[in-house]
């Protein structure tokens, strides 16, 4: 359950407990432009654990630090008890999987597979059982033959996918591997990653800006801003219970309000009063998940009142339909406020400019503090 109170926004790290991969005071910087600023983290082994941000934020500069594609300005990198932070790419015993899947064309999906054995002197006959696994793994045995330009765009992940683990890396890393796949192809490249990394018990670390991706594939999400850390924690823990209103409102959808705290349990954004949790005070900042408010007709609404419910009243301005979500907006005393519903095959769609009213339980509402 949501209980969130108001927080000093520290970031929190992973113990160090069976830690395969840590970063100790990771810095990149270009002149007088920080990339990554002081970034700690750990990773235990066999976690598949996502770095996740808006574009511009560190997590690729990161992945690549890690990768030894681009020298660290400061900070360690640490795999189990071996500083690695010098150490050349070819020596890391990394998998790489990138965004544009950079196969060879010229070569075949069987040699692309085995080109990373090939350059590590793999006897032949090793080689080709090895591929001949890859491929297996990835469901691709049949077009062993067959070259990247007559792949689709999930098939020619797969290769890459394949590429990176024939070599048995002790961490994989993918950087946005599924930015480029069509909606339907994400859903089932995010199970197969997923599954495949299980199933090897592989270190695994995933860059992505898509909080969907890192909630549903992940042990452990990273939530970057500004080349920092603004939380680290389980999909459920960064969900519901962020750190900072920047993860409030990049992982996952939010109403914010910003308001007077008096308290003594309430907060007046404008012409209204909310409860919030706890009895915070001076200036905060609330905000309220869509899917977590009711959407009421107005001659209901008493009965949804109650000691932890909140309950306000409004006209609804807007409808979209959005195929599973209807998204409703409604003006609350000059303040608009979102709430998604299941569509229900269109049925009791609700007409603008009708009254209604909002419900949504104390425990569900977030509070932080912000500055006059």
């Amino acid at each position: 359950m949501m209980h969130q109170t108001i927080l000093s926004g520290s970031p929190t790290v992973s113990d160090d407990r069976d830690v395969h991969l840590r970063l100790d005071g990771l810095t990149k910087t270009y002149g007088n432009s920080v990339a990554v600023s002081a970034l700690d983290l750990s990773v235990p082994k066999g976690e598949l654990v996502a770095l996740l941000g808006p574009s511009g934020c560190g997590k690729t500069t990161t992945l690549r630090m890690v990768a030894g594609l681009i020298q660290p300005t400061g900070g360690r990198i640490v795999v189990g008890s071996n500083d690695i932070t010098a150490m050349p790419t070819y020596r890391r015993d990394m998998g790489l999987v990138f965004q544009s899947y950079a196969l060879f064309p010229h070569m075949t999906v069987a040699k692309n597979v085995a080109f990373g054995l090939e350059m590590r002197s793999v006897p032949k006959a090793e080689i080709e059982r090895r591929v001949k696994e890859a491929l297996a793994m990835v469901r691709l045995e049949a077009l062993a033959e067959r070259k990247p330009r007559e792949l689709s765009g999930g098939q020619q992940q797969r290769v890459a996918l394949a590429r990176a683990l024939v070599i048995r890396p002790s961490i994989l890393l993918l950087d946005e591997p599924l930015s480029n796949l069509d909606a339907k192809l994400r859903d089932e490249m995010r199970n197969e990653i997923r599954d495949i990394q299980q199933s090897l018990g592989i270190t695994a670390v995933f860059v992505t800006h898509d909080q969907v991706e890192a909630l549903s594939m992940c042990d452990k999400v990273v939530v970057m801003r500004a080349g920092k850390l603004e939380q680290v924690g389980t999909p459920i823990d960064v969900y519901e219970h962020p750190a900072t209103p920047f993860v409030a409102s990049f992982v996952g959808r939010t109403n914010r309000l910003e308001g007077r705290a008096r308290g003594d349990g309430t907060v007046d954004v404008g012409p209204m009063s909310v409860r919030v949790p706890g009895r915070p005070g001076g200036n905060v900042e609330i905000m309220v998940r869509p899917h977590r408010i009711r959407l009421l007709d107005a001659d209901a609404a008493q009965g949804a009142s109650g000691e932890g419910t909140n309950l306000l009243s409004g006209r609804l301005t807007r409808v979209t339909f959005v195929g599973d979500l209807l998204q409703y907006q409604v003006d609350v005393g000059g303040t608009e406020i979102v709430v998604e519903a299941a569509s229900d095959h269109g049925r009791g769609i609700r007409s603008v400019g009708s009254p209604v009213a909002l419900a949504w339980r104390v425990e569900d509402t977030m509070v932080f503090g912000r500055s006059a």
